[in-house]
Parts: structure tokens; sequence; C-alpha cells
């Protein structure tokens, strides 16, 4: 399964790819999706295949990884408009709507996404779903000397609270930003995507949540068809 999944990933990093053009300023986005998009501008900035982009990054991770394949980057500050950004995606729902946040760098690629003036989710095919938040935590960025308080919040709107511990290290994961992530399941699944986004960030403490509503313009697919990874393109005016 393993081999199969990164082949859809690698089938739609590489066709993300082809939509960038010579002189764009690209959002650079995060995850294993994200990462292979990356390497992949990476060699053909390297062979000349294109030419004078600059990159806006999602994370530190992406960072890393863009100045070692010599891509250009500029701070999000820096710049005064993306023309293409390209992220994966945790979940995707059939109206186009996101949980991202898996890798605890949902702020910083909703602020690229939201720049953007167009906006390409990469995933496989495993991310499509009904409805969101029943395979998914939704995260929840908050200030850390406010979490408590938060996740107090959360469980009286009727989700399940957690407070996200790293793997590598002891305590809590914490975000670029050096904030703390809560994850939360709403009973149910996420009725109302719209609606509860700007809920959970009118919370005193709440930097930002993962659900990215009104952003997508395109949801770039891998999938096996005949033991051979494609890739089909849904479009969100269609």
């Amino acid at each position: 399964m393993a081999d199969i999944q990164l082949q859809m990933k690698q089938a739609v990093a590489a066709q993300a790819v082809e939509q960038i053009q010579d002189g764009m300023v690209l959002g650079l986005g995060s995850g294993s999706t994200a990462a292979l998009m990356i390497q992949s501008l990476g060699e053909k900035l390297a062979k000349g295949e294109i030419k004078d982009i600059v990159g806006v990054s999602t994370s530190f991770q992406g960072e890393v990884l863009a100045a070692e394949l010599g891509i250009p980057l500029l701070s999000l500050n820096a710049v005064n408009h993306i023309d293409l950004a390209i992220d994966g995606a945790d979940e995707v729902d059939p109206s186009f709507n996101l949980i991202k946040g898996g890798g605890a760098c949902h702020v910083q690629e909703k602020l690229v996404a939201s720049k953007a003036e167009r906006f390409v989710v990469v995933v496989d095919s495993t991310k499509l779903v009904e409805k969101l938040n029943i395979g998914f935590m939704l995260p929840v960025e908050v200030l850390p000397g406010a979490w408590r308080q938060v996740k107090d919040c959360l469980e009286n709107m009727g989700s399940e609270v957690i407070l996200r511990m790293a793997k590598n290290k002891a305590g809590p994961v914490v975000t670029d930003q050096g904030n703390l992530v809560l994850d939360l399941t709403m009973n149910g699944g996420i009725q109302e995507p719209e609606s509860l986004e700007k809920e959970i960030n009118n919370i005193p403490g709440v930097l930002e949540n993962g659900l990215f509503v009104n952003l997508t313009n395109e949801v770039l697919v891998g999938e096996i068809n005949n033991q051979k990874a494609i890739v089909r393109s849904l479009d969100s005016n269609n």
C-alpha cells in the first residue's frame, strides 16, 4: 500500500508542477505530497525548464527543502501577490472544503492560500471524504497560555479535544510560530464547515484552525487505474 500511495503522490506532484510558468511567485506547501512537488520543481529549475520563479514557503520544512534545491525564497511580507499556491490536504470533501494541519503548519498555509490568485490542492485518492472530521481530527492552533481555556470552549461546543503531543520529544507539539495545537473531533463530523471555521476563530486564544473553506480552485487527485498511477482533476468551477 505504501508503494502505491507513493506512486499516486508522485504522479499528482509532477502534474501540479506542469502548471508553473516562468516568472511566477509560488506558494510552496507542506507535507509529503507538497515535498515531492518542490523536489520536481527544483529539478526543472536546475535544468532551465522553468525560470525566474520565486517561492513563498508555508513551513520551515519547506524552506529547508527549497534552499537545498536552490529555489529562491521570499517571505510572505516581501510579496504583494502569489500567482499560484500548491499544497496538500489531510481531507477534501465534495464541496472542496479542506482539513489541513496534520503537520501543524496550517496557519502559514492558510495565509499563503488566501493570498494566492489560484490555489491547487494535491492529494492521493485516500484523502477524498464525504464529510470532514470523521476520520481526521481538526487542528486548532492556540496561544500556549490559553490552551486549557480554549479546550474548555471547544468541548462546550460538543467536540472531543486533545492537546497534540510530540512523538520524538517530551511534551506537546510546538508550531513554527511557537504555539500549541489542539485536535478536535465533532460528534458526527463537521456539518457546516464555513460557520464552524468562524466560530472557532472567534474564541479568544485561537490563532487559526485547519478548516479551509472557499479557497480551493482545483484538486489534483492521484489514483491507481490498472496498476498505473493516473491523475484526475476536480475543478471548483464545474
